[in-house]
C-alpha cells in the first residue's frame, strides 16, 4: 500500500508542485520527453539515391549550371506500413527549383501510401551580385556590380547577366552583401504613357514588321499594354523599350 508523507500542510503547497508531487509519488512520471522526441522515418540509402538522381535529371536548369540536390525528411507524424517496394516519382504541376518535393508510393506492400518527401534544387550559376550590399531605392551604377556563383533557385524571379540591364535601375528593396540582383528586386520601368505614339513591331520566326500606334494603356515594364494601331485594331504587347513595344507572332 502507497503511504505519502506531507511535509506541510496542503493549503501551503502551490497547486503546480501539488500535481508534481503526485504524479512522482504514484509512478506516472518516468521522464520529462521533449516535445520533438519523435523521429522521422528512416529511408534506405538507396531509395535517397534515387530520389537524388530523378530529380537531377527532372530539374530545369541551364545547360551550364551546377544543380545540387538537399534531400529532406519525411514528416516524423508519419506511420508508414511496410512496403517492399517504394516508388519515387514527380508529382504533377511540381517545378524541381528551390524548395520543392518529390512523391513516395509504396508499389508492393499490404497497405498502399502515398507521401511526399521535402527536397532542396540548388542550382548554382554566374550573375550579376551587388557585393557591398544596397538599400531600397538605391540607383545602382555599373561600379556596384560584380559576377559570381549564387543559387539560381534561391527564388523564383530571374536572375541578371547583362550589366546593361541593371545599370542605372532603382531598387524596390534592399539586397544584402553579395546576393543576386534579381527582376523583382529593381522598380518596374515605364516605356509609354498612355496617348503617346508607340512604335509596335511584329516579330515572327525569321521576320519583323514595324509600325505605329498610339498606346491605350501605360507600357508598365512587365505588363501588357494595349495600343490601336493606324489601321484601328487594337493589339496587346509587352512594352520592350522606350515607346516601343512587341508583338510575338
Amino acid at each position: 500500500m502507497l503511504s505519502i508523507v506531507l511535509l506541510a500542510p496542503l493549503a501551503r503547497v502551490a497547486p503546480r508542485r501539488l500535481a508534481w508531487f503526485f504524479l512522482v509519488a504514484c509512478g506516472v512520471l518516468v521522464a520529462a520527453l521533449p516535445a520533438n522526441a519523435q523521429e522521422a522515418p528512416t529511408l534506405a540509402a538507396g531509395l535517397v539515391d534515387q530520389v537524388r538522381s530523378m530529380a537531377l535529371d527532372k530539374a530545369a536548369a541551364p545547360p551550364a549550371a551546377r544543380v545540387e540536390i538537399v534531400v529532406g525528411q519525411l514528416d516524423p507524424r508519419l506511420h508508414l506500413a511496410p512496403c517492399e517496394r517504394i516508388e519515387p516519382y514527380l508529382p504533377t504541376n511540381v517545378r524541381l527549383w528551390g524548395k520543392s518535393r518529390i512523391g513516395l508510393r509504396c508499389a508492393q506492400g499490404r497497405t498502399a501510401w502515398n507521401v511526399y518527401l521535402p527536397i532542396v534544387v540548388k542550382v548554382w550559376g554566374r550573375a550579376l551580385v551587388v557585393p557591398a550590399g544596397a538599400a531600397a531605392g538605391s540607383v545602382l551604377a555599373d561600379g556596384d556590380l560584380d559576377e559570381a556563383e549564387v543559387d539560381l533557385a534561391e527564388e523564383f524571379t530571374p536572375v541578371f547577366f547583362e550589366r546593361k540591364l541593371v545599370a542605372g535601375r532603382t531598387l524596390a528593396q534592399a539586397l544584402r552583401p553579395g546576393q543576386a540582383v534579381r527582376q523583382a528586386h529593381l522598380k518596374s520601368r515605364q516605356w509609354f504613357a498612355a496617348g503617346e505614339t508607340v512604335k509596335v513591331v511584329a516579330v515572327g520566326d525569321g521576320f519583323a514588321l514595324e509600325g505605329v500606334g498610339q498606346a491605350l494603356t501605360h507600357g508598365i515594364e512587365g505588363q501588357p499594354a494595349k495600343v490601336r494601331t493606324e489601321n484601328g485594331r487594337v493589339v496587346t504587347g509587352v512594352p520592350a523599350g522606350e515607346r516601343r513595344m512587341e508583338l510575338t507572332l
